[in-house]
């Protein structure tokens, strides 16, 4: 169990899926206290192992915390804790916003951060299972900069980089959308190859040994394609995720007069998939909505 450490600001994290409970193990190893709730408890449990305290309730969690840090799925989601966890909160705590919620959940988000006294951070990061057990995330934050050497020691814990956007909440939010159009559309272009080569008699490996080594060559390309050559669709992020990220994407290109043809697609292979099983697998299995029936 942790206890507070003078000068270790101690941190509630609420939500301990793929990234939360790699973040709280960055934390841990940063010998920060951890209070660790999760909807369903026993996604939380292990981290006790860890040194976390695994609390029942988010308000049992944010109770006397420094830092509060949300890593859910979707703005619903990150409301709902919220309000259960209002009575523990008090004016004056900092709330690390993680969670990818688009640009009218942050606007409301930090409404009610504002009501409650709270010091509210747009904090989304970019990155994926591996990064977040590391510690390697890149951080995107904005809001108040007086907040900032609160919060520095958390940010190093979990990341490798904390880019600065500004002081608006929500610049942070854009920048994390923008940023998930480059994956989203790269992990769709490294399925329709595969899918191409596996339909034109092609041996897929063939492909990846032609462009290793020269500049079409990424990590991300062989790694995503090892995982379907190999089977191992562990996900480092679910592809029910990468399509809630997508409509996220889409809503704000509408809002902003944008129009993002390859994000549509994206997103209509990403329900293809999910619709036939595969939304709790890695992204990359948005492959399986180009094979044919």
């Amino acid at each position: 169990m942790t206890t507070d450490v003078p000068g270790r600001p101690s941190v509630a994290v609420l939500g301990t899926g793929i990234m939360g409970s790699g973040m709280a193990r960055s934390l841990l190893r940063a010998e920060l206290p951890v209070r660790a709730w999760n909807r369903t408890r026993s996604k939380a449990a292990p981290l006790a192992t860890d040194g976390a305290t695994v609390a029942d309730t988010p308000e049992e969690a944010v109770r006397g915390a420094d830092i509060v840090l949300t890593t859910l799925n979707d703005g619903p989601a990150v409301a709902e804790t919220l309000t259960a966890a209002t009575p523990g909160l008090r004016p004056g705590q900092v709330w690390l916003q993680s969670s990818t919620v688009g640009l009218d959940a942050t606007t409301g988000l930090a409404h009610r951060a504002a009501d409650l006294g709270l010091v509210y951070l747009d904090a989304p990061v970019s990155g994926t299972r591996q990064p977040a057990e590391q510690g390697t995330l890149t951080v995107f934050v904005s809001g108040p900069s007086h907040a900032r050497a609160t919060v520095l020691p958390v940010l190093e814990a979990i990341g490798q980089r904390t880019v600065w956007v500004g002081e608006d909440p929500g610049a942070a939010t854009r920048l994390k959308l923008v940023a998930n159009t480059w994956v989203i559309n790269v992990v769709n272009s490294v399925a329709e190859c595969l899918n191409l080569a596996e339909g034109l008699g092609i041996d897929p490996q063939l492909f990846l040994d032609s462009v290793k080594g020269g500049p079409l060559e990424t990590p991300y390309l062989q790694g995503k394609s090892a995982a379907v050559l190999s089977g191992d669709l562990t996900p480092s992020f679910a592809l029910s995720t990468a399509l809630k990220d997508s409509r996220l994407i889409l809503d704000a290109a509408g809002a902003a007069g944008v129009r993002l043809d390859l994000v549509a697609a994206s997103a209509e292979r990403f329900t293809r998939a999910e619709a036939a099983g595969h939304g709790a697998q890695d992204m990359i299995a948005t492959y399986f909505a180009g094979r044919a029936e």
